[in-house]
C-alpha cells in the first residue's frame, strides 16, 4: 500500500515537527510496517524547472510531422537569463503557458540524458516534458500545462507537479484490510500521534428509495449489501484533473480515465471496492447469484473464463457481466462514449472473495481489498462520493434514484477482564488506560460496575477483532511492545542443558576443531536426490515421508539421510571456485514407522489429554539425531613447503573417529558396501559391535550427478547411537615427561585382514607402555608373496613415572608381534 504523505496529512493533523522517518517508526510500531519511502523526485537529476512560452512556430517537416519552435523563458535557471530554445512536438498549448522544463544536463527516468542537440533545423537546448516523461503518467501526446499560479520561470519544477511529497509503502498485513487505504492509514497516524482524526467516511447520507436501479439479491449470505446509483448527462470526454492522476499515480495505479481514475481514487481513499458501468450497456435488473455449470465471462483483462457454481456472479437479463467483488466484463465497460454511468459498491463474503481468486487466479486491487475484509458500512458511502466527483468533474447530473439492499453484519462485543492486557504483556496497563486504547482504535466500550470486566464492540472496519486476546493485541500495540519489560524466567537448581544436548555441542566441537564448516540445509529431497545417491530399490532411506503441502513440488519428502544436502551445498560452493571444502551438519533425518497411524486433529481450546499426547506421539516418525559430513578437494594446502594433500576417504574415517573419541569412544571400521560409497572404499563404523554409520569414498557417478570433485569423500553417523553408548566423563588425556622409545614393526599377512585388526592384537600385546601407535606403510608385491601385504607401524612406548630400563621397550614390542600372530597369523617382516 502507497501512502502520499500530504494524502495522509489531508485527514489527519500530525504535528508539524514530526518528519516522516518518526511517522513511519511509530505506524511500524503500530503494525504497518514499512516497506520503503519514494520521491518522484527522485527519480530526476538536473534543472527541472518553469518555464513560460514566450513564442511559438508551428513548421511543416518533410515526413508529414509539424513540429513547434519554441521559445521559452526559462529566468535565470540556464545560467544567462536568455529565452531557452526548444523543439517541441506536443500541440496542447500555446504562448504564455506554464511548462515544465528539463535542461541539458538533466537526466529524466529511465536514464534519459538531456542534451543541446541539433534537430529539425534547430539546436533544441532540452525538452518541454510531458507526464509520461515525467514518470507521472502515461499522458504522452500533450505535454504538461501548469496553472497560471504555479510559480515565476526558472523556479524548480517539483512543488508545482507534487514531485517533491513522499510517498510512505507499507507492508499491510493479512488480517489488517482497513490498512489498504487512505482512511485506515490516516486512522493509524492519528493513533500514534495523538491527532485528529477526519474521517472521510462521515458524510451526510441520502436515504434509499424506491426509484433507484432495481437490484435483486439471491445470496445474503455472500453478498450481505449492495448499493446502487446512476449518473447521467456525463461528459465523455472529460479528462482526470492533474491532481486526481497525480494521487492515483503517487498510490501505484495508472490514470486511465475519468470514470476508473475516480473510482479507483475512491476506493483508495476508503478501501472500498466499487465498480461502474456503461449503464446504458446493463439490460435491465442486476442481479447478484451463484453461477449456473457452464457459465462464462469475458472479463475486463480480455480473458474467457468459464465460472465455478461457488463464485459469487453479477447478471443481467443478457447474462453475467461481472465476477463479483474481484473483476467486472468486458460487455458493460466504460468507453469513450459512456454518457450514463451505473455506480455499485458492494458487501461481500471474505472467503468467497478469496475462493474466487485463487480458482480463476486473479489478482485485482478490489479482490486484494475484498477477500481481506471491507467495512460494510460503506457501499452507501462510496457510491455517493463517486457520484459526487463524477458529478463535479465529468458534468453529470445525479439520477434520485438511490439503491441500498440489505444490512450490514451485526458487530460482534467481546467481554474481557480489564486487568488482563497487563497480566498477558507483564507491563504496568491502568484499567484506564485498557479502556481509553479500546476506545481509540474504534471500539464502544462498557465497563461493568466494580470496574472489573468490560465489553467491547468491535468497529465495523475491523473485522480481524474476535477474542479477549485480539484486545490485548490492540492496547499492547498502542502503549508500545518496546516497553514489554524484558525479564529472563528463574531457571530451577540444577538445571541446563540435557545430557543429549551437552554431547551433541560435543561433536560439533570435535568438528569444528578439525577443520569443518558447520552449514544448514533445507531437509527436503526428491525422488532424483534418491537416484542420485544410487541407493537400491530395497534401501530403508527410501522409505520417506511425502508432505501435503511441499515447499517445492520437486522435493516432496522430509529427508531420510543428511547427505543430499551436504552435497548440494558443497557442488554450490564448487561453482563459485571454492573447492577445498570440509562441510559438516548437526541435524535430524525422518524416518517413518510402518505401523504408525493417522495424527489426531486436536483443539486449541483446552491442553491435550495424557491419552492425547500418546496418540500424537505414536504417529511421529522417527527422528534421529544425525552427523554428516563431506570433504573435496586439499585437505591441507600446497604451498612452499611442498605439494598439498588431497582429502580422501582415510580424512572421512579419521573425523567420525575424532567425534567418537569426544565421547569417550573407540571406533572400529570394517569394509562394507553400501550407497552412495564406493564400493572398495566403505567402512561401516561400529562401537562395541553396534553399527553408528559409514564413511568412505563416494561413488563416482555420485560425484558426477552431484558436480563434486571426483574422489570425494564423506560420512554420515547416527548421533543418538553415539549418545546412547558415551561416557559423559571423558578423560583428558595424561602426559609424561620421561623419555620416549621408539620402535617400528613390519608385519606380513593376509590382505583381507583389515589393518584395524592388526592394531587392534598389537594395542592389547603390547601392554601399558604403550603411548601411541601409527600406521605408517602399507605394501603389496612380491617381496610379501600374492595375497599378502605388508603393515609398517610405529610404536612409542612411554611409562608416566620413570624412564624405561633397557630391553623393556623390546619386551613390549616382542609382545605385540606373539599377540598379532596368535590372532591373525602375522609374519614379522625382516
Amino acid at each position: 500500500m502507497r501512502a502520499p504523505l500530504s494524502w495522509i496529512r489531508d485527514y489527519v493533523e500530525l504535528p508539524a515537527d514530526v518528519t516522516t522517518e518518526q511517522l513511519t517508526d511509530r505506524l511500524t510500531a503500530l503494525g504497518l510496517k514499512l516497506e520503503g519511502l519514494h520521491r518522484a523526485a527522485d527519480s530526476i537529476t538536473g534543472p527541472l524547472v518553469i518555464g513560460k512560452v514566450l513564442t511559438q512556430q508551428p513548421e511543416a517537416q518533410k515526413n508529414g510531422k509539424t513540429i513547434n519552435w519554441c521559445t521559452v523563458d526559462v529566468g535565470d535557471a540556464n545560467g544567462t537569463g536568455e529565452p531557452q530554445g526548444i523543439v517541441c512536438g506536443a500541440h496542447n498549448f500555446g504562448p504564455g503557458d506554464l511548462v515544465v522544463v528539463i535542461l541539458p544536463g538533466g537526466v529524466l527516468p529511465g536514464n534519459f540524458e538531456i542534451a543541446a542537440r541539433k534537430t529539425y533545423g534547430h539546436v533544441s537546448a532540452g525538452m518541454i516534458c510531458s507526464a509520461r516523461e515525467l514518470g507521472l503518467g502515461e499522458d504522452h501526446d500533450g505535454i504538461i500545462v501548469l496553472p497560471p499560479d504555479a510559480g515565476v520561470p526558472g523556479e524548480p519544477a517539483f512543488a508545482a507537479l507534487g514531485m517533491d511529497d513522499e510517498i510512505i509503502e507499507f507492508e499491510i498485513n493479512p488480517d489488517r484490510a482497513y490498512a489498504l487505504s487512505l482512511r485506515g492509514v490516516a486512522r493509524e497516524a492519528a493513533l500514534g500521534f495523538g491527532g485528529t482524526f477526519t474521517d472521510p467516511a462521515a458524510r451526510e447520507l441520502p436515504v434509499p428509495n424506491d426509484e433507484g436501479y432495481p437490484i435483486e439479491c439471491r445470496d445474503p449470505v455472500g453478498n450481505p449489501v449492495f448499493a446502487a446509483r446512476v449518473v447521467s448527462g456525463f461528459d465523455p470526454a472529460a479528462e482526470s484533473p492533474e491532481w486526481l492522476q497525480r494521487r492515483v499515480t503517487q498510490a501505484g495505479m495508472r490514470p486511465i480515465s475519468l470514470v476508473v481514475d475516480v473510482s479507483n481514487y475512491v476506493m483508495l481513499e476508503l478501501g472500498q471496492p466499487n465498480h461502474t458501468y456503461d449503464a446504458d450497456k446493463v439490460r435491465g435488473p442486476i442481479v447478484v447469484r451463484r453461477a449456473e455449470p457452464g457459465e462464462k465471462l469475458t472479463t475486463l483483462d480480455d480473458v474467457v473464463r468459464t465460472l465455478d457454481p461457488a463464485d459469487l456472479v453479477i447478471v443481467d437479463d443478457s447474462g453475467v457481466i461481472g465476477l463479483a467483488g474481484v473483476m467486472g466484463g468486458a460487455s458493460t465497460e466504460i468507453s469513450a462514449s459512456t454518457t450514463r454511468v451505473l455506480i455499485e459498491a458492494a458487501h461481500w463474503n471474505a472467503v468467497d472473495m478469496f475462493r474466487t481468486g485463487r480458482r480463476h487466479k486473479l489478482t485485482s486491487e478490489a479482490g486484494k481489498r475484498n477477500e481481506r475484509g471491507v467495512d460494510p458500512t460503506l457501499p452507501l458511502v462510496a457510491v455517493e462520493r463517486v457520484a459526487e466527483l463524477l458529478v463535479e468533474l465529468g458534468g453529470g447530473t445525479l439520477e434520485p434514484g438511490i439503491t441500498l439492499v440489505g444490512t450490514p453484519p451485526h458487530q460482534p462485543t467481546i467481554s474481557m477482564a480489564v486487568d488482563l492486557p497487563a497480566r498477558v504483556t507483564g507491563m504496568p496497563i491502568l484499567p484506564e488506560a485498557t479502556v481509553s486504547n479500546l476506545r481509540a482504535v474504534g471500539c464502544a466500550v462498557d465497563v461493568s460496575a466494580d470496574g472489573t470486566q468490560l465489553s467491547a464492540t468491535v468497529p465495523a472496519w475491523r473485522p480481524d477483532l474476535s477474542d479477549p486476546f485480539d484486545l490485548v493485541e490492540e492496547v499492547a500495540r498502542i502503549v508500545g511492545y518496546d516497553e514489554v519489560p524484558s525479564v529472563l524466567p528463574t531457571a530451577r537448581g540444577g538445571r541446563g542443558l540435557t545430557r543429549g544436548q551437552k554431547l551433541r555441542r560435543r561433536a560439533g566441537r570435535a568438528l569444528a576443531g578439525a577443520g569443518f564448516t558447520e552449514i544448514v540445509s533445507f531437509p527436503f529431497i526428491g525422488e532424483a536426490d534418491l537416484d542420485r545417491l544410487r541407493l537400491g530399490a530395497g534401501d530403508a532411506r527410501r522409505r520417506v515421508l511425502k508432505l501435503a503441502n511441499p515447499l517445492s513440488a520437486e522435493e516432496p519428502f522430509m529427508t531420510s539421510t543428511l547427505l543430499p544436502g551436504l552435497l548440494k551445498a558443497a557442488a554450490r560452493n564448487v561453482g563459485l571456485a571454492a573447492t577445498d571444502l570440509a562441510l559438516c551438519e548437526v541435524a535430524t533425518v525422518t524416518w517413518p514407522r510402518a505401523d504408525a497411524g493417522a495424527a489426531p486433529i486436536l483443539g486449541v481450546d483446552a491442553r491435550p489429554s495424557a491419552e492425547q499426547f500418546d496418540a500424537l506421539l505414536a504417529a511421529l516418525p522417527e527422528q534421529p539425531w544425525t552427523v554428516g559430513l563431506v570433504l573435496c578437494g586439499e585437505r591441507e594446502q600446497a604451498g612452499w613447503w611442498g605439494a598439498g594433500q588431497a582429502a580422501t576417504w582415510a580424512d572421512a574415517i579419521d573425523a567420525a573417529r575424532q567425534i567418537a573419541q569426544s565421547m569417550g569412544l573407540t571406533l572400529t571400521a570394517e569394509a562394507s558396501d553400501r550407497a552412495p560409497w564406493h564400493p572398495g572404499r566403505c567402512a561401516e563404523l561400529s562401537v562395541n559391535g553396534r553399527v553408528v554409520g559409514h564413511a568412505g569414498e563416494l561413488h563416482p557417478a555420485v560425484c558426477a550427478d552431484y558436480g563434486v570433485p571426483a574422489r570425494s569423500a564423506a560420512a554420515e553417523l547416527n548421533l543418538d547411537t553415539l549418545i546412547e553408548l558415551a561416557d559423559d566423563r571423558v578423560s583428558a588425556p595424561s602426559f609424561s615427561s620421561y623419555p620416549v622409545a621408539k620402535e617400528d614393526v613390519a608385519l606380513v599377512v593376509d590382505a583381507a585382514v583389515p589393518a584395524a585388526e592388526v592394531a587392534d592384537a598389537l594395542r592389547a600385546g603390547a601392554g601399558d607402555l604403550l603411548e601411541s601407535m601409527r600406521l605408517f606403510d602399507v605394501y603389496t608385491g612380491p617381496q610379501v608373496g600374492e595375497g599378502k601385504k605388508s603393515l609398517a607401524f610405529a610404536l612409542r612406548f612411554r611409562a608416566s613415572d620413570r624412564t624405561l630400563a633397557e630391553g623393556e621397550s623390546t619386551a613390549a614390542r616382542q609382545a605385540a608381534v606373539d599377540e598379532a600372530a596368535r590372532r591373525l597369523g602375522a609374519v614379522q617382516r625382516t
